[in-house]
């Protein structure tokens, strides 16, 4: 069985393309935001609602593609997922009015959301449990490098072409992707053939039921997007009460997402060695220790640049120690429901990262806020965890005797 799921592993050069595509169209067009205001006689305010309805249609699109990639394959959803993708880029590159730009952007974010979900989906698929941690960690590592960059060069598209040159991009790279996943990616998945509403919600019956899978999603996601809570505040904080210039910015964000690549390489190289519970533990109690760092440093008045960054490294390494060990956890508990985990993993991900984000902007202190906000973020992930390596191991226990 191993041998075989080896040789239908796709490169992973092909799976970055197809995890990061989603996140790229979000982070890429943020930049040009006041020009395509501009542009389509819109508000910065009703503009940034691009960005808005694709993050709505980055979380709901995952709950469909997990359940129907179990049922059908893997490879016809995601094919499926880039066309619309695609198409969704090449309508915004087109769009004359801001109603149809958010229409071809919700489009956008349905397709690229099938990247997401049905990405980690294959990894699972083509490894074994413990190479499944690595492997994760090496995707989410290179996937870091997308959502930094995205920015820059969105601003760089923007200044040279124009707003709308951006999603000509984006469409260009979608109908590579979709060339290159139609000539490369085998099916990866035992299609059940099971289809249909009582199908889905079964599916996700049987994994809201696990303590062992709600515990490792609600961990996941509260551990690893509770950053967003900082990341948000970040101009705020570096600008309003650290002083810094605003090119600065980009820069210190870019530092934190270093931190998050770190914790994936070391999760990386150590999945071989140390036990996928031990690596969740140790990285969500870094991050929850820096976090209660920076919570005192910032009630006694302390906070500085070179104390805000270097506790935030080492609470972003810690996210990205924990992020590919819960994921794997997850997705592992029903292999039968890879599909369905993966994409109820990814939603509830980004349902937490957006409860952070608004929970954050709601206090006066944006630095109190964001920090208080990942403090019981993180907290929380350390409960989750515990229940469910708890049922994890009651269950091998259980397992055990039946067999003896």
């Amino acid at each position: 069985m191993t041998n075989t799921r080896q040789t239908l592993a796709p490169p992973m050069w092909l799976l970055v393309l197809i995890t990061i595509s989603g996140t790229m169209a979000m982070h890429m067009f943020v930049p040009a935001l006041p020009d395509a205001a501009r542009a389509l006689g819109s508000t910065t305010g009703q503009m940034q609602m691009a960005i808005s309805i694709y993050i709505i249609g980055l979380a709901a699109g995952q709950l469909c593609y997990g359940p129907l990639s179990d049922a059908l394959g893997r490879r016809p959803l995601l094919m499926t997922g880039l066309a619309l993708y695609t198409a969704g880029g090449v309508a915004a590159a087109c769009a004359p009015n801001l109603g149809m730009l958010l229409g071809a952007r919700l489009v956008q974010a349905l397709g690229g959301c099938a990247g997401l979900a049905l990405g980690r989906a294959i990894v699972r698929d083509t490894t074994s449990s413990e190479s499944a941690i690595r492997e994760l960690a090496l995707l989410n590592l290179m996937i870091m490098i997308g959502p930094g960059l995205a920015p820059v060069v969105g601003g760089a598209v923007s200044a040279a072409a124009g707003w709308r040159a951006i999603f000509v991009l984006l469409a260009i790279a979608g109908a590579a992707t979709l060339v290159f996943t139609w000539r490369l990616l085998p099916e990866t998945a035992r299609p059940s053939g099971r289809l249909g509403m009582q199908t889905l919600v079964g599916d996700y019956r049987a994994l809201l039921s696990s303590p062992r899978f709600v515990g490792f999603a609600l961990g996941g996601g509260s551990a690893t997007t509770c950053v967003y809570a900082f990341l948000s505040a970040a101009p705020f904080i570096f600008i309003n009460q650290l002083h810094e210039p605003v090119h600065r910015v980009g820069m210190y964000s870019g530092l934190m997402v270093l931190g998050m690549a770190a914790g994936n390489g070391l999760t990386s190289m150590l999945a071989r060695r140390v036990a996928a519970a031990r690596l969740l533990r140790v990285g969500n109690t870094l991050s929850l220790a820096s976090g209660l760092v920076l919570l005192a440093i910032v009630l006694t008045g302390h906070l500085t640049l070179l104390t805000t960054l270097g506790v935030m490294l080492f609470f972003t390494c810690g996210c990205g120690m924990t992020s590919p060990s819960a994921l794997a956890k997850a997705v592992s508990v029903n292999p039968r429901l890879t599909g369905s985990a993966a994409g109820l993993y990814g939603c509830t991900q980004m349902t937490i990262g957006a409860i952070c984000t608004a929970a954050a902007a709601s206090g006066r202190d944006p630095a109190l806020s964001a920090t208080i906000v990942m403090v019981v973020a993180t907290a929380l992930a350390q409960l989750a965890f515990t229940v469910a390596l708890a049922s994890e191991r009651r269950l091998e226990r259980e397992q055990a005797e039946r067999a003896s």
